[in-house]
């Protein structure tokens, strides 16, 4: 950092006690702009007259439908390379009433980290160019940075052994910052817990502009980053995690079951059983058309597994047929749905960039009673109606439910069977029946999954469940509005997350249409 820059990072922070946000005008842009280039490389940012603004823009977006000629866009994008960087991108942002929202992967089921539903003047922290990662093998450890991916993440630590992984999820291209941020369920859950459980360190830039680690920001802030969601309580820019040990050789199977080959009952079955198998064995099952297909992952052999099976689910029948060898890394670059080869290591791990074929709603829910399987016979109905999507069911139990509700934000543990995770994509203009369908499904799902409050995943993030609304007079966003959805995420923990804002960011700098507002009666 040169001196200058040095000078400007202390007057800058020794204002902001006194310098709150204000309205930002169209001047404001151009002298947050200008503040920008001051302070960091002109090349690494974008404002909208620049060029290249566009493809930066679009450079990670997985949705179609954040991206139309109503969108509303940042009015620049910074894409830091260090530490400095997203400091000086934070003084900037108070100085000049513009706020910042922050990217990494672009997964992002609402696209609230790069565009507003409202007309408002923000910047975008895109940490693309941050994604390096540095493995510990001694200490079983790494630090990797928020802009990774988790296919990145995954190649990095295991390449050159096969027996180092990590929990985290089933989809390479997700953003690590906003993964870890949210939890980070994954097919490793049931023996090692979240992506959360695991991490032992991060560094965050504040919304005062300060570079802190663990024990510069106390336990109250790095509990909070470790599953209270993204972009609510600062920029983290680094995660230290620690990683678990896998066999040398992994088993799965993918077994596809018809209504007339007992879809329904094995379903009813497996609600049973999937939470209850032994820890080094998960099953998912995802419900599509008039079939039900199970997808596991065993830190074993198949020669183990599948006597394992005959004795805990012998309903599936599953044979020594459907099981593969293969290493854990090979099982982390299978396709989600079907867990089927797509491609090499490097060309399905390593992969980025955007996706702007299909567009996409999601939606979730918890169980925590078995579905009877007269209700399953109900549920199939809804995937022969026009523009049905399909559902991803995934078991918690094993490690899940030996931790507490309060010891990270994610609450779901105890008493949980599964997630669902509802998906609906479509084409062009084709969205009236998907989205249709969505809603009215996820209604009639109403009856079978929790309840007092209905709870849901944030990393499944979903506007429908409700959005903040921001006080006229102090400009912050509303605590009783953010419960509304905030209880549906965290439950209990929505208070201790809103408390951890009020102490941290009073101002509510760091701010989107979901973000934690602060609890502001803890400080008057």
């Amino acid at each position: 950092m040169s001196l200058v820059n040095r000078l400007a990072l202390a007057f800058l922070a020794s204002c902001f006690s006194l310098h709150l946000i204000s309205v930002p005008s169209l001047a404001y842009s151009d002298e947050f702009h200008q503040c920008l280039t001051e302070m960091i490389p002109s090349e690494l940012v974008y404002g909208q007259s620049s060029t290249n603004f566009t493809d930066v823009l679009v450079s990670s977006i997985k949705n179609p439908k954040f991206f139309t000629n109503t969108t509303v866009r940042p009015v620049c994008i910074v894409t830091p390379t260090n530490s400095w960087h997203v400091q000086a991108a934070v003084f900037c942002g108070r100085w000049h009433g513009v706020r910042l929202r922050v990217r990494s992967g672009g997964h992002d089921y609402e696209g609230l980290s790069y565009r507003s539903c409202q007309p408002e003047m923000f910047g975008v922290v895109d940490l693309t160019n941050l994604r390096s990662i540095s493995v510990n093998q001694g200490e079983s450890t790494a630090w990797v940075d928020s802009g990774a991916t988790i296919g990145e993440l995954y190649y990095h630590i295991a390449k050159n052994n096969s027996q180092v992984a990590f929990p985290a999820g089933e989809c390479p291209s997700i953003g690590v910052g906003g993964h870890f941020s949210g939890g980070g369920i994954g097919m490793l859950m049931r023996k090692y817990g979240l992506s959360v459980d695991r991490i032992v360190d991060a560094k965050v830039v504040t919304a005062n502009g300060e570079l802190l680690d663990r024990a510069g920001m106390g336990e109250d802030l790095f509990w909070a980053i470790r599953g209270g969601g993204g972009g609510n309580f600062g920029i983290v820019l680094s995660w230290k995690i620690q990683l678990v040990r896998v066999p040398p050789q992994v088993a799965v199977f993918s077994i596809p079951k018809t209504l007339e080959e007992g879809a329904i009952e094995l379903l009813t079955k497996w609600q049973y059983i999937g939470p209850s198998l032994p820890n080094d064995l998960t099953i998912r099952a995802k419900v599509q058309g008039q079939q039900a297909v199970f997808l596991a992952v065993y830190l074993g052999t198949c020669s183990s597994l599948v006597p394992m099976m005959d004795r805990l689910f012998p309903e599936l029948n599953m044979t020594s047929a459907d099981c593969r060898s293969m290493t854990w890394l090979e099982s982390v670059a299978l396709s989600y749905g079907s867990l089927a080869k797509t491609g090499t290591l490097e060309e399905v791990l390593l992969a980025r960039g955007s996706s702007l074929s299909y567009y996409t709603k999601i939606k979730s829910d918890y169980v925590q009673r078995p579905i009877a399987s007269c209700s399953w016979k109900n549920i199939f109905a809804w995937f022969k109606k026009d523009g049905a999507g399909y559902i991803m069911l995934e078991p918690h139990g094993g490690f899940m439910r030996t931790v507490s509700a309060v010891a990270t934000p994610y609450p779901h543990r105890k008493g949980v069977l599964y997630v669902i995770q509802y998906i609906t994509f479509w084409q062009g203009d084709g969205g009236k029946a998907p989205t249709s369908w969505l809603a009215s499904f996820y209604d009639f799902m109403g009856n079978y999954v929790s309840q007092n409050p209905r709870q849901a995943y944030v990393n499944f993030r979903d506007l429908d469940i409700g959005q903040n609304t921001v006080g006229s007079e102090n400009d912050v966003s509303s605590f009783q509005s953010g419960q509304v959805w905030g209880e549906r995420y965290f439950m209990g923990n929505y208070r201790r997350l809103a408390a951890v804002k009020a102490a941290v960011d009073p101002n509510d700098y760091f701010r989107n249409e979901q973000s934690i507002p602060p609890l502001r009666q803890q400080l008057e």
